[in-house]
């Protein structure tokens, strides 16, 4: 069987591995941490237009980042999984 290697991008964790791993968890230090979040929060300042938040105070702005990452999250969604099962697991609930 052949190994699969890995590690975190800071390398200080490293692995060999026999199969697919059953859980994939976020490595200890801040540069590794910083690379694992800055997809979601680029493509979510991309959407926003680079510039600014449309509200004031940090009651609203809190409310208009969490409608972002909530679009974010069901765009990844409907991705991964389909709109048909989407819809169902919803309608389900």
């Amino acid at each position: 069987m052949e190994h699969k290697l890995g590690g975190c991008l800071c390398g200080a964790n490293k692995y060999a591995v026999q199969s697919e791993p059953a859980r994939v968890t976020i490595c200890h230090c801040r540069f590794c941490q910083r690379e694992t979040v800055e997809h979601p929060f680029g493509t979510i300042k991309s959407w926003m237009g680079y510039t600014h938040f449309q509200m004031k105070t940090l009651k609203h702005v809190a409310t208009e980042m969490a409608l972002h990452v909530l679009a974010y999250n069901i765009k990844r969604v409907i991705n991964i999984i389909g709109m048909g099962p989407l819809i169902a697991a919803m309608k389900a609930a």
